[in-house]
């Protein structure tokens, strides 16, 4: 689907609150690639995507934004640590292994989408395959089941899930797990190294139908999906859609005038991703994979560093630069209520399973989110992640108790019951003022 800009905003607004100039940026970014898909392949050449740095505290946003942008227009999104790569030279992972990375997503993607088009025909002959072999089975055994099911039709009593925790014997292929020979490089399964010379083994398992059924369907799958086919598709995919978050980016930004020492090391690795946004051609395995229209955004919280320490190439590569904000008290009220995944949600419907009818009043979300705020100002900004400390501390004694023989009950969790579980006084007291 393409979405505008403020169809993008609208969309992620759905799980994600305020940081409107961060969506902003992110949701244009995203029309421009459309925009520039339309254009003669001429003038597309011509056009590469700006990348965004975000800077802000964490747990406000920055990579949540970016995994819902990618999720959804189904683009091939992988979010790396910047400072998990090391300088060329040096034993680690090398920045190259980010695109490689971001191929493999591609490739997962694409076989999925293959997958679900031929899901029915597999279905099908995996169907005509498991009725042969529970045939099989009730002629040499004798099997309890229900009357009703020796006269119903196997087929019928195999999809209705009759047969489900029967045990079968199947054969399928034995695939060598692959093993990462260089740091880096990929991976390589050591027994296909020879690739069609030599015949698959297969080997027999015995497992329930149900199991048995879900590994034939991937196996009945991957016979009718052209490989060269999804391997070219995932290869334009990543170099034409793909995301790549780097997350920490302000952690190999050497602080302030010093040099030397770890310094070198930080600045090193922001010359070896230089190239990478530039525009380079990686190879992988898949074959080579050039990087000039992969979006890159970057994050940082820049607490003792500036976007400005970073070498002045780098930062010229991430032209636009968009601040998130620390997350206030009516941040943390919306957080608790409106996105589809809201974490009170997320309590109500786990304590459901229980037996538990949970539910808040508004006092409560209000004396929550102003816990949430009072810690993250007197302590370390963690941004949203702290709702998840309170809601743990304040529903332990609900989540411990619930279970078992229990018939239903409602649980309300009004501002008192608040207070007294969390042991915040009602006129909390302004510490902000003592922070220097």
């Amino acid at each position: 689907m393409n979405y505008s800009p403020k169809q993008i905003v609208e969309e992620l607004n759905k799980y994600i609150v305020g940081q409107e100039d961060a969506k902003r940026a992110v949701a244009i970014a995203l029309r421009n690639r459309y925009r520039r898909n339309q254009l003669p392949k001429e003038e597309m050449d011509e056009i590469t995507p700006k990348n965004i740095i975000m800077k802000g505290p964490t747990g406000v946003g920055k990579t949540e934004i970016a995994r819902r942008l990618a999720k959804l227009v189904g683009a091939p999104f992988i979010k790396i640590e910047a400072t998990k790569y090391t300088e060329v030279g040096y034993v680690g992972r090398d920045v190259e292994s980010m695109v490689r990375d971001l191929v493999e997503c591609a490739v997962r993607l694409v076989k999925e989408e293959r997958f679900n088009k031929v899901m029915e025909k597999a279905s099908g002959a995996v169907d005509a395959k498991l009725v042969k072999l529970i045939a099989e089975v009730r002629k040499s055994d004798k099997c309890e089941t229900p009357d009703e099911i020796f006269e119903s039709n196997l087929l019928e009593g195999l999809k209705k899930g009759y047969f489900d925790n029967e045990v079968i014997e199947i054969e399928i292929a034995d695939n060598p797990k692959p093993m990462e020979l260089i740091p880096g490089a990929g991976e390589i399964a050591i027994g296909n190294i020879f690739g069609d010379f030599m015949p698959k083994k297969r080997k027999k398992r015995r497992l329930k139908v149900k199991e048995a059924r879900r590994i034939l369907l991937d196996e009945e799958a991957d016979k009718l999906i052209d490989k060269d086919s999804v391997n070219e598709e995932a290869v334009k995919r990543a170099e034409q859609e793909g995301i790549i978050f780097i997350d920490e980016i302000d952690k190999i930004a050497a602080k302030g005038s010093n040099s030397g020492g770890q310094d070198v090391s930080r600045e090193g690795v922001q010359r070896d991703i230089l190239p990478i946004v530039e525009g380079s051609t990686v190879m992988t395995k898949y074959g080579p994979i050039k990087t000039d229209y992969i979006l890159f955004i970057a994050a940082g919280a820049f607490h003792v560093s500036k976007v400005s320490d970073l070498i002045p190439e780098l930062q010229g590569r991430f032209p636009i630069l968009v601040e998130l904000k620390s997350l206030t008290k009516k941040d943390f009220v919306e957080i608790l209520t409106t996105p589809r995944n809201a974490i009170t949600l997320q309590y109500t419907t786990l304590l459901k399973v229980d037996g538990v009818n949970l539910s808040f009043t508004e006092d409560a979300i209000e004396e929550i989110a102003a816990i949430a705020e009072d810690m993250n100002a007197t302590s370390e900004d963690i941004g949203a992640r702290r709702l998840h400390t309170v809601m743990e501390n304040l529903l332990d004694e609900v989540s411990y108790n619930a279970g078992g023989d229990e018939p239903e009950k409602e649980v309300v969790i009004d501002r008192q019951y608040v207070i007294d579980k969390l042991g915040r006084e009602t006129k909390s007291k302004d510490l902000k003022k003592y922070i220097l």
